[in-house]
């Protein structure tokens, strides 16, 4: 087959493509890992979200595997060091979700200061309790951005366009990084500090080991009273029990669109919390961000499958000769 699709995947993009080449599409095939296997030791090219874990073993199964067509920003589901030394193009449009997530986390931040959610079920249960109700308003209060990549940027300049004070924590930037001027952000070198004072956490960073549950304990009691966490970026860097133990206690609240396990295999303590707030990864699910993402990734994987070079490819151009 040309193109392997083991997730639930649609779209106008892979229509197109599938007047071309030969389409295999198989919604439930990555909770089958045996099968899974099978049809990708048949496969030029598979397209996958976030469910679908590309091991090396499986990729080692794949010996005809030219590209790896990924809709998202985060590649851990991806062993990216393997598939290049199998000469394996991973095709991944990092900018096409940035607008979609970082205006998630800003409507997140919005539903927990103004306590919408909580609102809108007391409403529709009859009520008209005001005071149960009363919010914070974003103005003049501070914000810690975790991770200044993309899409931490475009959530900088929101809040600045609503006068909160913005503080920034990245390891992998510098004081004089052009756009934590831009956006009035101070960059902080001592994450506590920066914790004690921070009314809203947000998270934007990948899942690597150094940041795996780096959000832990420590972490939460470092956190301001009444403080708020949101998580847009990846489930495994946050201890969710860690959290549910912070938000018993001293925070005021959380909004996650991702978990430690996707989707979560039981019914957690978050569920009966009135503090926090729960979506299912739906960071870059807006049609202007999926249309997108689609074409990106359907011309790539048509230019590789016809002998060109990709363009949206994280490692590299085309597929070689594994080493």
């Amino acid at each position: 087959m040309d193109i392997l699709i083991p997730e639930e995947i649609e779209s106008a993009a892979i229509e197109k493509l599938a007047g071309k080449f030969e389409i295999v599409r198989e919604p439930e095939l990555w909770k089958i890992r045996a099968q899974l296997a099978q049809r990708l030791g048949r496969a030029r090219t598979v397209i996958v979200r976030n469910q679908t874990q590309l091991t090396s073993d499986l990729l080692a199964a794949a010996p005809d595997l030219m590209a790896i067509g990924h809709l998202g920003v985060g590649l851990d589901n991806i062993d990216l060091k393997f598939a290049t030394e199998r000469g394996i193009v991973v095709i991944a449009p990092l900018k096409a979700n940035a607008t979609s997530v970082a205006e998630l986390t800003f409507g997140l931040m919005l539903a927990l200061a103004r306590k919408i959610p909580l609102a809108d079920r007391s409403t529709k249960a009859g009520g008209w309790d005001r005071n149960v109700c009363t919010g914070i308003e974003l103005d003049r209060k501070t914000i810690l951005i975790c991770g200044f990549g993309r899409i931490g940027r475009m959530v900088a300049s929101r809040a600045r366009a609503f006068g909160m004070r913005i503080y920034v924590s990245d390891p992998f930037i510098d004081a004089d990084e052009t756009h934590v001027g831009e956006v009035g952000a101070t960059l902080s070198d001592n994450l506590e500090d920066a914790l004690a004072v921070a009314d809203f956490v947000t998270v934007h960073l990948p899942l690597t080991t150094e940041t795996k549950q780096m959000f832990n304990a420590k972490f939460f009691t470092a956190m301001k009273q009444g403080s708020f966490f949101i998580n847009t970026s990846r489930g495994g860097v946050m201890d969710e029990m860690a959290l549910v133990l912070a938000l018993e206690n001293h925070l005021g609240g959380a909004a996650l669109d991702v978990r430690e396990a996707e989707p979560p295999s039981e019914k957690s303590p978050f569920a009966s919390m009135d503090n926090v707030i729960l979506t299912p990864h739906i960071g870059a699910f807006t049609n202007e961000a999926q249309a997108r993402t689609m074409e990106s990734v359907c011309a790539d994987l048509e230019r590789v499958l016809t002998g060109e070079a990709a363009v949206h490819f994280v490692n590299i151009p085309r597929p070689t000769a594994a080493k």
